[in-house]
């Protein structure tokens, strides 16, 4: 019987950082309910996409895919490693002013003056935070960043803070926090792998579409230091190297924001195994005992 979202439907999240196995989990458990997969990962949600994302855009998207699933009698499972994602959604977006066009303009004209270190090094000045958290090619998020303190005077860590009106979901939270030399070793397997099956070639069509360098698609793990390659500036022992690097570092900051940032029910310190999947399964069925799908 279809019905329309109701307070305290349920939702349970599988969150956890790159190579972690939480996509594999999630795909078990949601196989043997009939649940549906929900994308919470900006690394694969933009991959190949020429659009410019953010977490509202991702929030409202995800709302509607979980009333879909259960006006469908689907018990929806939240599965990534973004964690502003995940907490937009279950503590909701604080409501930034507008940000005036005369703004926008002038932190573009800025960053393409001098750049973005020294754009970082200005965005220090009023946001260290921000400046401090974001790498000088996040054009990006640098800009969002001048942008609401410029306009607002408060930073941006402060309004995410504040949070908004959060959505009617009653939560199970599943987090897969691996030791970390285990998670590094998967993450240098699993960009071997992706070299393996055509990461390569996929890097060249992205590459040759022109795509302008600060979308999401442009900056995913190992893209850049394989368009390094292509362009004959690196070896691809060297490209490999770097983006294993990259990927490493993704994993820890992950790492670090889900210690200190998510509450779960239910933390596994190892990677996925068969008794990990059968207390996953008992978590979750005592959830549905009291927010039934």
């Amino acid at each position: 019987m279809r019905r329309d979202t109701e307070p305290q439907s349920p939702v349970v999240i599988v969150a956890g950082p790159t190579a972690s196995g939480k996509s594999a989990l999630a795909l078990e458990l949601a196989a043997a309910r009939g649940g549906t997969i929900i994308n919470a990962d900006s690394q694969q949600i933009y991959r190949d996409l020429s659009i410019r994302g953010s977490v509202a855009l991702w929030r409202e998207r995800a709302l509607a895919e979980i009333a879909a699933a259960h006006q469908a009698g689907s018990l929806p499972f939240l599965v990534g490693g973004t964690g502003l994602y995940l907490r937009a959604l279950q503590r909701g977006l604080a409501s930034v002013p507008a940000i005036a066009a005369s703004i926008r303009d002038e932190a573009a004209a800025l960053y393409a003056e001098i750049g973005g270190a020294a754009f970082r090094e200005r965005l220090a000045e009023l946001d260290p935070a921000a400046a401090g958290r974001l790498p000088p090619g996040d054009r990006q998020r640098l800009l969002r960043a001048w942008e609401v303190v410029r306009a607002t005077g408060k930073p941006l860590g402060e309004w995410q803070r504040r949070g908004g009106k959060p959505e009617a979901f009653r939560f199970a939270t599943i987090l897969i926090m691996p030791p970390r030399e285990a998670l590094y070793a998967a993450c240098d397997r699993r960009f071997e792998a992706m070299i393996a099956a055509g990461g390569i070639e996929e890097a060249r069509v992205l590459m040759n579409r022109g795509l302008p360098p600060d979308l999401p698609a442009m900056k995913g793990v190992g893209v850049p230091e394989l368009m390094r390659h292509l362009r004959s500036e690196i070896t691809l022992e060297e490209a490999v190297a770097a983006a294993q690097r990259a990927t490493r570092r993704y994993a820890k900051r992950q790492m670090t924001w889900f210690r200190h940032q998510i509450i779960a029910d239910l933390v596994f310190d190892r990677q996925l195994s068969p008794s990990m999947l059968r207390q996953a399964n008992d978590l979750i069925d005592q959830f549905l005992l009291t927010h039934p799908a």
